[in-house]
């Protein structure tokens, strides 16, 4: 489904749009315009994605008592970073 609305750009901005679309990149202004409201959804994703991983990952650590987490005293933060990524992944 589609919806038309009215956009307003500045200059420089349909400019760069009027020169992708020559360019072939993209098929109208339009089309740059989806595009860029899809880049901007799927950095939101993935931004909240990660701030869930680091909200499971601070959760984990409050709940484990400090004669258990030995982490931070060794140094190991390969072993945190993979935790944090398998999240962000939904590897775990």
């Amino acid at each position: 489904m589609s919806v038309k609305t009215a956009v307003s750009f500045i200059d420089d901005h349909h400019q760069f749009a009027k020169e992708l679309v020559e360019q072939g990149a993209f098929a109208s202004v339009s089309a740059v315009v989806a595009a860029g409201i899809q880049k901007l959804r799927d950095e939101a994703q993935e931004r909240d994605i990660a701030l869930n991983a680091m909200a499971d990952e601070i959760r984990r650590r409050a709940e484990t008592s400090d004669t258990e987490f030995v982490e931070h005293k060794t140094g190991d933060f390969a072993a945190i970073l993979a935790r944090v990524d398998a999240g962000r992944t939904g590897a775990e």
